[in-house]
């Protein structure tokens, strides 16, 4: 399969259809938005939200939320702070969110099931990683974009006057309301 969208890739550029996608690296409506990395927000997301190449910093990871002050998502909002001047953060949960319920048993029982030992498990929690909790997801999706706008509105890093929103999106409609 990826020999499939590296030959689209080649005709791509070879045809110069990137062309309508240049922009520079800063966001021209100044919004990062923090978000699921589910399929089904790939198009719908911005679509709904009426934007396109070059307007916003999109930054996804598996369900859209921040549970540490100090992992790479939150650092990636800062560089777009600092760096690239982001004056507004969106944390865009959504409906469905295959982390939602997530069971850190069964995500270790698959992980088991492809070859990672027990042993490997033991020294990872040796090392201070808490598996069980990082591998759980959520129960509330509203609670768990709360929980992330609180975060990061709250990090000591984060300078006063940024606005730290949050919102849930349908994942078939594209609605999005506030939380």
């Amino acid at each position: 399969m990826k020999e499939e969208l590296l030959k689209f890739n080649e005709e791509f550029v070879n045809k110069e259809c990137y062309k309508p996608y240049m922009t520079s690296k800063y966001p021209d409506k100044k919004i990062a938005i923090v978000t699921c990395m589910d399929t089904r927000l790939v198009e719908l997301l911005p679509a709904a939200l009426g934007i396109k190449n070059g307007d916003v910093k999109m930054i996804k990871n598996a369900g859209g939320m921040i549970d540490n002050p100090w992992d790479s998502t939150m650092r990636s909002l800062l560089v777009g702070v600092y760096e690239l001047g982001v004056e507004e953060i969106m944390i865009i949960g959504h409906t469905e969110c295959g982390v939602q319920c997530m069971s850190a048993t069964e995500m270790l029982h698959l992980m088991k099931e492809r070859g990672i030992t027990d042993g490997t498990i033991d020294m990872v929690g040796r090392c201070g990683i808490d598996l069980e909790k990082w591998l759980t997801g959520f129960s509330d999706t509203a609670q768990a974009v709360k929980d992330t706008v609180e975060l990061v509105s709250r990090h000591p890093l984060l300078p006063a006057g940024i606005e730290v929103t949050g919102y849930i999106m349908d994942s078939v409609t594209g609605k999005i309301e506030a939380v």
